[in-house]
């Protein structure tokens, strides 16, 4: 009798727990059983592993063939447990040497020629696989991908017949390099481009700069899209570790992941139609939905009260904590969901109020704003208004300040905040803000003067003090004086107003 394991990784949210793939050969009517919670793409491996090792020359034993997947309360679904379920046959009858196989894991999708297709979630698993201080073996389309995590061992094969002749020591398989990535890739949309608006301007570079949650309002046509597409061009270039984080959670959804560009930050623009589920992700095997996918970029919400009301409510708590649990009876699948929400709306149904050719009633412009609820308004640190620019303003207008200068200023922003308490503003505790986001006492009465006339809560009042402090940042200085404090004030004055 014949028994031989082999290593390779399951997927829940975006970490990959090992799973042991043991095979067991006995005497007993041919046959090949798998056990551990398989899915039906799982089953379905017996047909595609007998194929591929037939057509690539090997034997299947004419014996009673059991497949194990440990451990076995853990769901399995995918088809990226082909190729180490056909090495772990291979080993087991003799036609492969075991001890090669201890010091590898394995993902890929067999096709029934032996070739091994690309799968998703290799970079997560490529993580778990360098941490366990182990060779991953990919198909050779996912080889670049799992490679971008820095020191993992990862070798690309493009048939089971290289593989094995890697394993017998015949023909080592070479060791797959991550892509050159561009250092400072130029936003295809550059802030310059923005004409006039010198006021949301400054309020995308606030917003930038601390990382807070901003509202465009204004008329059709201001460039409240044409700003908020210009944001990631302001933002600084990822960090590895956010940038790994980020490249994960689109590798487990099954998006392109273009390696070349994975330093630069998520820009996510759902249609106003898209469910909850679309929005924070969901399903019989969980996904990550839109929130997750930005996650240390930036989610847009155009039309903002054009969204149902109780798909816009489950963005509360992700904004909140920067999480996303989705539980199920059999699991429960957990994804991070840090982004900066930008969104944009109009004054009214029409979008035209304050105009001669509006004709909305003050009930119509009160129902199209409670559209929006107040919770989810008091998670928004910045309200901007986007005015219609005057006759000829344009044609006049030069062009504005360049995105790569204004992105400088921004980083010099974070690089103090970073400096000071190791996190941007917006993340900044009670604890942070009470030390990083002193008053002076003429500055507190204002403060507390503002909450009481907006009638605000204390988490906005809070994230004022936020906003300040960024204010504070881009301009160099080491507290916040009162020019500081009355600019962030001027940030929430709509909030009597929309909420």
């Amino acid at each position: 009798m014949g028994l031989a394991t082999v290593y390779s990784r399951a997927f829940t949210g975006i970490r990959s727990p090992l799973v042991s793939v043991e095979v067991h050969l006995a005497n007993g009517l041919p046959g090949m059983s798998l056990v551990g919670l398989p899915e039906a793409a799982v089953r379905e491996a017996r047909d595609r592993v007998r194929s591929a090792l037939l057509t690539s020359g090997f034997q299947v034993p004419p014996r009673r063939i059991t497949i194990s997947l440990a451990p076995a309360d853990l769901p399995k679904d995918g088809s990226g447990f082909d190729l180490a379920i056909a090495l772990g046959i291979l080993a087991a009858s003799g036609q492969l040497p075991a001890a090669a196989l201890a010091a590898h894991e394995f993902l890929g999708e067999l096709a029934l020629s032996g070739a091994i297709r690309p799968v998703h979630g290799c970079l997560p698993a490529s993580l778990a696989c360098r941490d366990a201080g182990r060779a991953l073996v990919v198909a050779a389309a996912n080889a670049s991908e799992a490679a971008l995590a820095s020191d993992a061992v990862v070798l690309g094969a493009e048939h089971l017949l290289g593989l094995c002749a890697h394993l017998r020591g015949e023909s080592p398989l070479p060791q797959a390099q991550p892509p050159a990535t561009h250092s400072a890739p130029q936003p295809t949309a550059d802030l310059s481009e923005v004409l006039g608006q010198a006021r949301a301007r400054r309020a995308l570079e606030v917003a930038a700069a601390g990382g807070h949650n901003l509202l465009l309002v204004g008329p059709p046509g201001t460039g409240k899209t044409m700003l908020a597409c210009r944001l990631p061009g302001i933002l600084p270039l990822l960090s590895e570790q956010e940038a790994l984080e980020t490249a994960a959670v689109l590798s487990v959804s099954g998006a392109a992941l273009d390696p070349a560009r994975w330093r630069e930050r998520p820009f996510r623009s759902p249609h106003h139609s898209a469910s909850g589920v679309a929005l924070v992700g969901g399903g019989s095997r969980p996904r990550p939905g839109e929130v997750s996918l930005a996650h240390n970029g930036v989610l847009f919400l155009d039309e903002l009260p054009e969204f149902d009301r109780r798909v816009l409510e489950v963005l509360r708590e992700p904004l909140e904590a920067g999480t996303i649990t989705i539980s199920r009876a059999a699991s429960q699948a957990e994804f991070p969901a840090r982004v900066q929400l930008v969104a944009a709306m109009n004054p009214c149904p029409c979008g035209y109020l304050g105009e001669a050719r509006c004709r909305c009633t003050e009930e119509q412009v009160r129902r199209y704003r409670s559209r929006i609820s107040g919770p989810l308004l008091d998670r928004i640190d910045m309200h901007v208004e986007v005015p219609r620019l005057p006759r000829g303003a344009l044609a006049d207008a030069a062009p504005g300040e360049a995105s790569a200068c204004v992105r400088r200023r921004v980083t010099e922003a974070r690089g103090r905040q970073l400096g000071r308490c190791g996190r941007i503003n917006v993340t900044l505790g009670n604890r942070e803000i009470r030390e990083q986001c002193r008053l002076a006492p003429i500055d507190s009465t204002l403060l507390e003067s503002a909450v009481d006339r907006l009638g605000l809560s204390a988490r906005a009042h809070h994230r004022i003090l936020r906003v300040a402090r960024s204010i504070a940042d881009l301009a160099g200085a080491a507290q916040i004086a009162t020019e500081h404090l009355t600019e962030a004030i001027s940030y929430r004055s709509l909030d009597r107003a929309v909420g």
